[in-house]
Parts: structure tokens; C-alpha cells; sequence
């Protein structure tokens, strides 16, 4: 390891991937980290940018010659996870990685970082509030929308894995306190 890492989770809904995109636009020296999947490729994605697309065979592979930074099976034979290649790219280009993950990942990646990683929770100001955002989507079903609920509040309980839970209560606001903390760690 020869950086530093700023690793960004929370629950569906709660803008964790809105303020990865703002963090990206303003501080010049972050760098998505493309992560990798087994799952198949979208039509409207592109391997590389979207993700790094390798069969279930090849993340064994992969997971079997520890090229993993952190990696989960997150279906039975359906695999997401970190490269260190990624990482070493991103390094390599004088940048530091941000990542927009789960919950799950974003522990074991703060885990492997430990202090040259900094890890963000971002928090919804309710459950309610929470689920009014995924409605206003349009994109759930009241079944679907349920299991995001109950997976939401099974999400918040890792909150005191992080560095900072910022509470997403107005996001214009919220996303210039994260990125001035996220300035301030790279410089340290």
C-alpha cells in the first residue's frame, strides 16, 4: 500500500453518489476506483469505466492470488469487489482513490487502509426522510421499496465503523463540509 483512500458509503438514497460526483468535479486529486464485478455487463455500460467485467471463475482466480483489496460475494456466485491493480493505477497517477460502496465494503476497505484511509458515512436525517427520496424516484415498487428500507436500517447500524456519519440534511451545504474534509486528509 502507498497511498491514501477516501471511501464513501450509505444507505440507497441517502446522496452517497451525488457527493462522490461533486467530490470528483472539485478536488482534482481524486480518481474513481473502478471496482470489479461477475456479474454481466449492462448494454449501456463500459467495461473499465462502469466496472471491471470477469466471469465468477476469474474473481476465484483472483480472490485465490490475493489481488483483492476487499471483495464480497454479495448472491451465490455473484462477486464485487476491489482490485490492488486499481489501486496501484490510480497511485500511479499521483491521485488519490474514492470509492462509492456498500457498507460491508466500505468496512473492510477502511480496515485495510486503516488511518491513510479516510471513510465517510453518509447518514439520512430519518428513516422517513429516507424513504421519501426513494419514492420520489419512481423506480421502486412498495415491495421493492421495503426491502431498501429494511436493508437502509440494517445499513445505519455501521455508522460507528466510520470516520465522520455526516447527516445529509441539505445536500449543497453537506457536500462542501465533505469536501473540505476531504481536502484537508489528502493534504495531511
Amino acid at each position: 500500500m502507498t497511498g491514501k483512500a477516501i471511501i464513501v458509503s450509505a444507505p440507497s438514497g441517502a446522496g452517497k453518489t451525488t457527493i462522490v460526483r461533486h467530490l470528483l468535479k472539485v478536488i482534482p486529486e481524486l480518481e474513481f476506483s473502478v471496482s470489479a464485478c461477475s456479474r454481466a455487463k449492462r448494454d449501456e455500460e463500459t467495461n473499465g469505466k462502469d466496472y471491471y467485467f470477469i466471469s465468477a471463475d476469474d474473481f476465484r482466480v483472483k480472490i485465490a492470488s490475493d489481488e483483492f483489496v476487499e471483495w464480497q460475494e454479495v448472491y451465490p456466485g455473484s462477486f464485487y469487489g476491489t482490485l490492488k491493480s486499481e489501486m496501484g493505477r490510480i497511485w500511479a497517477m499521483g491521485k488519490t482513490p474514492i470509492f462509492d460502496v456498500d457498507v460491508v465494503g466500505a468496512v473492510n476497505l477502511k480496515k485495510y487502509f486503516g488511518n491513510n484511509g479516510l471513510a465517510v458515512f453518509i447518514h439520512p436525517p430519518s428513516i422517513e426522510e429516507l424513504e421519501h427520496r426513494l419514492r420520489k424516484r419512481g423506480t421502486e415498487s412498495d415491495e421493492t421499496l421495503r426491502k431498501r428500507i429494511d436493508k437502509a436500517a440494517y445499513e445505519l447500524t455501521f455508522a460507528p465503523h466510520f470516520d465522520s456519519v455526516v447527516v445529509n440534511d441539505d445536500l449543497e451545504i453537506k457536500c462542501g463540509e465533505i469536501a473540505e474534509m476531504v481536502g484537508k486528509f489528502i493534504a495531511e
